[in-house]
């Protein structure tokens, strides 16, 4: 996303406070995770959202140096860097506590984001010599609109630079009916401008309708699954990718959960955490492994440090903990450079699920390099 950065400390607890004001809508994303959430309070040096998950998931999905937050505001949306300093209340409500940003991004409002999946809805519109005609939205933005008319307009019926008025039934709750600005036709279709800018009672719910619709595209976008890695048209095989998950473990019951949340993702096998059994692994190449941690006693911290050494750097790897505390497993995966710590409980299996797709979908559909190529087995 390109655009201007706000710097200026006022401004931004001015924009936050606006946008707690009106409890506006925010995404929260990690290189893994989008949650969905809102503005509830501005404390200053921290701002209050809507916990729409669990504590947990909170503490596994959003302690992430990645973490962002993505907002509408006015004509543009807005992005900046967090960080998830705790949890709390207000209003009644329970809610996460984010640091308020230092720097924001502004979208570059003369590349306003245009939603062009909008269905069939009807327009109204006047030409400058007071016809009315009517037509379907083609697509349409917070700062215009493309129009489809029902009828072929006369030479020189409109002109660029006119002045014009149009009405949009965009939903149940949001019409528009504003003076326009015409900036292009072609054959029936036709671009305006909103001239002036749409008042806050109607830009506020459009800018949020609009932003709904781009974040929904961006998700469309993200599942479209890492299979997609090896599509036929790619000139690499499908040989030639990493695949499958290896669970190094000694739990056959973890491995029939894993298999029901996972294997529709990437084939999934078990193998025991010995070194020999994880070079055999490792041999085959696998997209992710998945280090079973049933305990944090010295002894098994002993036993997990060489198998990780030994695929260190080449294979991606998450630790994956059973019946263990939170908080120390995430300084372990810290310690050890993991990509995921967490701890596993059949009841948040879909959150799991969701974590292990964003993992390989950013490990392998661009978002950072795979892991450096590897000898045919580890050292």
């Amino acid at each position: 996303m390109t655009g201007n950065l706000i710097r200026n400390s006022e401004a931004i607890s001015e924009i936050i406070g606006r946008a707690c004001e009106r409890h506006e809508m925010m995404i929260l994303v990690t290189p893994y995770l989008r949650f969905e959430t809102s503005f509830l309070r501005n404390d200053k040096t921290e701002v209050q959202v809507a916990a729409t998950m669990s504590r947990e998931d909170a503490t596994y999905g959003l302690r992430s140096a990645g973490l962002r937050m993505r907002f509408p505001n006015g004509i543009s949306f807005l992005e900046a860097s967090t960080e998830l300093k705790g949890f709390g209340m207000a209003d009644g409500r329970r809610t996460l506590r984010l640091s308020i940003p230092e720097v924001l991004l502004e979208e570059d409002h003369r590349g306003a984001y245009r939603v062009d999946r909008v269905g069939r809805v009807p327009v109204t519109f006047s030409t400058p010599k007071y016809d009315l005609v009517t037509g379907t939205l083609v697509d349409i933005s917070t700062t215009g609109a493309r129009i489809y008319s029902s009828r072929d307009f006369g030479e020189g019926e409109l002109l660029p630079g006119e002045d014009m008025a149009v009405t949009i039934q965009l939903t149940d709750l949001i019409r528009i009916n504003t003076k326009v600005k015409l900036r292009h036709v072609h054959g029936r279709t036709c671009g305006v401008e909103y001239r002036p800018q749409l008042d806050e009672h109607l830009l506020h719910p459009l800018a949020r309708w609009v932003f709904e619709k781009r974040e929904e595209d961006l998700e469309r976008i993200t599942r479209r699954g890492v299979e997609t890695a090896a599509a036929p048209d790619v000139a690499l095989s499908q040989a030639s990718q990493p695949r499958g998950l290896v669970l190094v473990s000694g739990d056959t019951a973890l491995e029939a959960a894993l298999l029901d949340l996972l294997g529709g993702l990437q084939p999934l096998r078990r193998v025991p955490p010995t070194m020999s059994a994880l070079k055999e692994a490792f041999s085959q190449r696998p997209a992710l492994v998945l280090y079973h941690l049933p305990s944090l006693n010295l002894d098994e911290r002993r036993r997990l440090k060489p198998l990780v050494e030994a695929l260190q750097g080449r294979v991606p790897f998450l630790l994956l903990g059973t019946a263990v505390e939170g908080g120390a497993l995430l300084e372990l995966g810290s310690e050890l450079k993991a990509v995921v710590a967490i701890v596993f409980h059949p009841e948040r299996g879909i959150f799991f699920q969701r974590l292990v797709q964003g993992v390989l979908r950013r490990i392998y559909e661009g978002g950072e390099a795979p892991m450096a190529p590897a000898e045919s087995e580890a050292t």
